[in-house]
């Protein structure tokens, strides 16, 4: 027979995962934390949140659940406005992707942010045309919103970010990317 040692005897509980859990997430090293630097982006974050926003609306498109475009605008507002702990995009990539694999470059978090506005303003229109019955309207927009968002998830080229720098520029404000986040002098031992 087989002694059981202490360890072996000891039980796991749901308290003991948490904690685990815990640890591990408070491990990552991260160059600026997601939800208090708010002028940078882990450049993946956005990717992701294009991903997701893509293939929902596209779902939604193809699928004729026109309510869903207006839950996918309501979530952007609310990730816009009340920040990325409330970005339900967010809270996945920051909380479970990101541990797992890294923080990617940090970008200026300008362009992206107004990427998800013009999101949320096309999405609302599909939405707001759907419910009064265009719907070929409705299709047209959440159809250009799902194929601009899966086109920057996949090649990284960003429609609304792109037309945030040329604004900047026809403003008479070149686009600057902010500079990251001040990190703390390490000693060498």
């Amino acid at each position: 027979m087989r002694q059981n040692s202490a360890v072996s005897d000891r039980r796991h509980t749901p308290a003991d995962a948490a904690s685990t859990r815990s640890v591990i997430l408070s491990e990552v090293k991260r160059l600026a934390d997601p939800y208090r630097d708010l002028d940078v982006i882990d450049s993946r974050a956005p990717r992701f949140n294009q991903a997701t926003i893509g293939a929902l609306s596209a779902l939604a498109v193809a699928t004729g659940w026109w309510w869903l475009l207006g839950i996918l605008a309501v979530q952007l507002f609310v990730g816009l406005t009340l920040g990325r702990r409330f970005c339900l995009a967010c809270l996945v990539y920051f909380e479970l992707v990101q541990p797992r694999f890294g923080e990617g470059p940090l970008e200026d978090a300008r362009p992206p942010r107004f990427a998800n506005f013009v999101g949320a303003v096309f999405l609302t229109g599909a939405t707001a045309s759907y419910a009064a019955g265009l719907d070929v309207v409705g299709a047209l927009l959440g159809g250009l919103v799902a194929g601009l968002a899966l086109l920057a998830a996949a090649t990284g080229f960003c429609t609304g970010c792109e037309a945030y720098k040329l604004g900047s520029y026809l403003l008479g404000r070149p686009f600057v990317s902010c500079p990251l986040p001040p990190q703390p002098a390490t000693r060498s031992e």
